[in-house]
């Protein structure tokens, strides 16, 4: 008897879908395993490769809700941080409701399954479901990349050539790669394992490969650039903002003291001091005092001072978020208005609903104001990219400043909110990867850890110790004006890998279609033979 089925028909799945629920919650763990803290790399193929097995040979349908259990298990314990900062019940909502994008990558995947060269599509697909998640709704929710848990593996230098998008495709790739590998041992199909296997072992070999060219090395001149991180007693108080000048004081002294080591001569004077965000938590231009404390220090180190500050307006429920280029000679000069504020934490959207979801959303009675432009601070002894806490995150925020002539990124942070969570390890992260993505020194700075110095091939130079602690670094930075190809080439891998899946669900659909019409459609002589069968 030949076979009625379709030359290119799913596979049938391989075991109950209970079993697939439990291997795509699996899966979702998994994924937490390969980003910081643990910061078990290879685990993000695993994760990915649990996915792909889990919907193999589904239905789209069925495809659907195996990727929600998976994008739940893997968000709630990622991000359980952010139920600190707005409570449980908004957290609860932030991750189910993102799973969402999960759930559609396993509907998609169901489909492609019937495409050849299956870890493309399966890379593609989740580069997809990164960039719809990553702007919607509200600017989107981008933690939990693929590409920001390969800090440390050879994968990162994926991101010089088609930034965080094309690492995330090449985890993908492996994953997917690993997940052939698995499915064809039952049966046994030789050359299907050994493909998938070599899939997943050529992408990091790669990558190893491409840090031997693109490594930045030590081209570009140095700078001597201090780092403050004025630190705090206590841990996770959402209400930092209320102890009025603490945070500033802090700061100050701490760059009281470095002027007096330069001064004593046992560390080199800095061109450029920086502190973290909201380092000043009273308004400078409102508080003469405040104004009195920064401008004094910054006279003392004379160096320029790049100043986190919360400013008051334009309105009277209004305030930014802003860096200050604050000159030892003329005062205050160029600002930076953070362009990203974080929805339902730096400002309510839907403000009635917040409030009756979650009370916590009342202690925010000033709605943060977006700035714009590109992201640079021009007046210093070079031009810098001010990135402020979150928007690291955001592919396009942080390649706007390098691509307007940005010779040195800054990422300004307050951390203090989330205590001794993962969430300053997985933002540290974010700021190594965006160090190789555009070739720049990435100076981290916060106000209670982890401050870091980045060199441009992601590894990190140096680094404050304890969180909770005052911290003063010193160091030598290079600072370059070559640009990578990453920079040059913008979102195009990003736009191309998406809508490379849309073709490609078109096509998954044509044959689906034509599959089915030959099936109701069989030759006489067929249906002969399956009738005396």
């Amino acid at each position: 008897m030949r076979s009625a089925l379709p030359m290119h028909a799913a596979r049938a799945p391989r075991f109950p879908a209970r079993w697939a629920a439990l291997v795509a919650v699996g899966g979702g763990a998994a994924g937490v395993l390969a980003f910081p803290r643990f910061g078990l790399w290879p685990f993000a193929f695993v994760s990915v490769a649990m996915l792909s097995v889990a919907v193999d040979g589904r239905r789209l349908r069925t495809g659907f809700w195996l990727g929600y259990l998976y994008g739940a298990a893997f968000l709630l314990p990622l991000v359980h941080w952010t139920g600190i900062y707005v409570g449980p019940v908004p957290w609860l909502i932030l991750c189910l409701f993102f799973a969402l994008f999960f759930a559609v990558l396993g509907a998609v995947l169901t489909g492609l399954v019937r495409l050849p060269l299956r870890p493309f599509w399966v890379g593609a697909a989740w580069v997809l479901q990164e960039f719809l998640r990553d702007r919607i709704p509200f600017g989107g929710f981008p933690w939990g990349r693929l590409a920001f848990s390969q800090a440390e593996s050879p994968l990162r230098w994926f991101a010089a050539l088609g930034g965080a998008p094309l690492v995330t495709f090449a985890v993908a790739v492996a994953g997917a790669g690993l997940a052939e590998a698995g499915l064809a041992l039952a049966p046994l199909a030789h050359r299907t394992v050994v493909g998938g296997v070599a899939v997943l072992v050529a992408v990091p070999a790669l990558g190893l490969l491409l840090g031997v060219p693109l490594d930045p090395g030590h081209g570009g001149r140095h700078e001597t650039i201090a780092l403050i991180q004025g630190g705090l007693p206590d841990t996770g108080s959402l209400d930092i903002e209320t102890r009025a000048e603490q945070v500033l004081d802090n700061h100050v002294r701490q760059t009281l003291r470095l002027a007096a080591r330069v001064d004593a001569g046992t560390v080199a004077r800095p061109s450029l001091v920086l502190w973290p965000e909201n380092a000043s938590d009273v308004d400078p231009f409102e508080n003469p005092d405040a104004y009195a404390k920064i401008d004094k220090a910054v006279k003392a180190v004379g160096a320029p001072v790049l100043v986190g500050a919360i400013l008051d307006g334009p309105g009277a429920n209004h305030r930014r978020n802003v860096g200050i280029l604050w000159s030892p000679a003329t005062g205050p000069g160029a600002q930076y208005v953070k362009r990203h504020p974080v929805p339902f934490a730096e400002y309510i959207p839907l403000r009635g609903i917040a409030e009756a979801v979650s009370s916590d959303a009342k202690t925010v009675t000033q709605d943060m104001v977006a700035g714009t432009g590109d992201g640079l601070v021009r007046g210093g002894p070079m031009p810098i990219g001010d990135v402020i806490c979150f928007e690291v995150a955001y592919d396009d925020l942080v390649r706007s400043s390098v691509s307007a002539g940005a010779q040195l990124l800054v990422v300004q942070t307050n951390n203090a909110t989330f205590g001794h969570t993962a969430e300053t390890y997985q933002q540290l992260a974010m700021s190594q990867l965006r160090a190789v993505e555009f070739g720049r020194t990435v100076v981290q700075v916060a106000t209670t850890g982890k401050s870091a110095v980045i060199g441009p091939d992601g590894e990190i130079i140096d680094s404050s110790g304890p969180l909770f602690r005052s911290a003063i670094l010193v160091d030598s930075m290079q600072v370059r004006t070559a640009t990578t190809l990453a920079t040059r080439v913008g979102a195009v891998p990003e736009y191309a890998l998406s809508l490379a899946v849309m073709a490609g669900l078109a096509l998954a659909f044509w044959r689906s279609r034509r599959d089915r019409i030959g099936e109701s459609v069989q030759p006489v002589d067929a249906q002969e033979e399956l009738i005396t069968s």
